[in-house]
Order: C-alpha cells, then structure tokens, then sequence
C-alpha cells in the first residue's frame, strides 16, 4: 500500500495509463516499469493472464517498488483477493463480473476502484455506481466499425467532461498509439491507456514523453482544462 494521502488527487490529475504484461520473456520488468514510470506514466495496471497469481504478485510489487520513485500509482486487474493479498491502492474491474461494490471487500478504505467501459450505457452505469472511481471508454480502435470507439469517447465527454473535477475521470482505451492520439484527442478524452504504444517501443521511457508531453499540452491548450487541478485539490 502506498501513502494513503492523495490517491484521489493523482487519480484525478493522471493522465497516462500503462496496461502491461509481467514481462517474464524479457525479463525486464524492473527496468521497464522504471522507464516508463520515468517518462510520465502515472498508472501502470497488471494484465497478464498468462501468469499465475504467486508471477502477478511478484509483478506487482516490482511496479509498486518503481512506481514510489515517481508517485506513480500501481493497479490490479479483474481479481479481488490478489488485490487484498497485495493491499493495492486500485483495482480495476472488466465489464462484467463482480460488482464494484463487492469488489471493495476486499481493498482497503481509501482503495480506488475502475471499471472497463465498451458501450453508452456501461458508462452510465459506472457514473452511476457510487463504488467506482474511474473509467475507461474503449476500445477506441479495433471496433467494429472505424469510428463506433470513436463515438463513445465522444459520448463519455458529453456525460464526464475531463474538466469537470467532480466527474469521474474516465481513460480512453484500445489502440491508442501516436499516430491515433490526435483523433482521440480531438474527440474529447483528456486521459488516455495505452499498452503497446509503450511496452513494444525500443525506448520506453521515450514512448512515454512523447504521450505524455502530448497529453500535457492537450490540457495546457484547452481553457475547460485551466481550472482543473485546483478544483481536484479542492475536493480533497
């Protein structure tokens, strides 16, 4: 578990999010979260369901141990007693499954929950549910049809404005790489997941600049956006 002070307040200013395999093959995973962590990423999420539970938790704490250099945030996906045994500060939830509620059986108090969003009415539900903190809205490319993803950030924008700091954040999800970000942008999201982007880049920590200092202007450039990080601070 990291400090408890200011979870809320990094969840509400993050703006990158890395889903990422144990890296067992490479073999690299220290240094990779390291890197990434060091080139803005501000949540780094498990996903890896080639590993076993005793290989996730060893992952998990190799990020968490990256991740306080940087105060970085680590989540856990999909499983609520892994999520216990390591006392994550997130857990993030697929579409389907256990309920959030239920979920926070098994985190501790200040534990943030997020829930994978891929429809209009998803996202509603998730801004409904008092027991979600966050969403991601995708996939954004890789749909069924070109701009259906695209439509659903829009869609999540019009609900959650990223401006608005008592909307939930939400993270725009699937597909997302350099060359598509501005799409993404220009569809309304002000926070973005990604994996491949960063985990196959040659130079990871450079991948993650480069998002990174894209997202950064995106904020910077927008007037809705100029407010934002005094009110998240107000919340608190």
């Amino acid at each position: 578990m990291t400090a408890l002070l200011g979870l809320a307040t990094r969840l509400g200013l993050a703006r990158l999010l890395l889903i990422s395999g144990a890296r067992e093959d490479e073999g690299d995973l220290a240094e990779f979260a390291d890197a990434s962590f060091a080139g803005g990423v501000d949540i780094m999420q498990l996903r890896d369901p080639s590993a076993d539970d005793e290989a996730l938790l060893a992952a998990l704490r190799v990020m968490r141990k990256a991740a306080q250099r940087y105060q970085g945030l680590v989540s856990v996906y999909q499983s609520g007693p892994l999520a216990q045994e390591f006392q994550a500060d997130l857990l993030h939830l697929p579409e389907r499954g256990d309920t959030a509620a239920r979920a926070r059986e098994y985190l501790h108090e200040w534990a943030l929950v997020g829930r994978s969003c891929h429809s209009a009415e998803q996202v509603d539900a998730a801004l409904a549910d008092p027991d979600v903190n966050y969403l991601t809205v995708g996939p954004v490319f890789g749909g069924l049809t070109p701009d259906s993803g695209l439509d659903l950030v829009r869609y999540a924008a019009s609900v959650a404005p990223p401006s608005d700091a008592s909307a939930k954040p939400w993270f725009a999800v699937g597909g997302i790489t350099a060359g598509t970000l501005d799409k993404v942008l220009s569809a309304g999201a002000r926070r973005i997941a990604v994996s491949r982007a960063v985990t196959a880049a040659g130079n990871p920590e450079a991948a993650a600049i480069s998002l990174k200092d894209r997202l950064r202007h995106a904020w910077n450039t927008d007037p809705a956006m100029a407010n934002l990080t005094l009110q998240v601070f107000k919340l608190q």
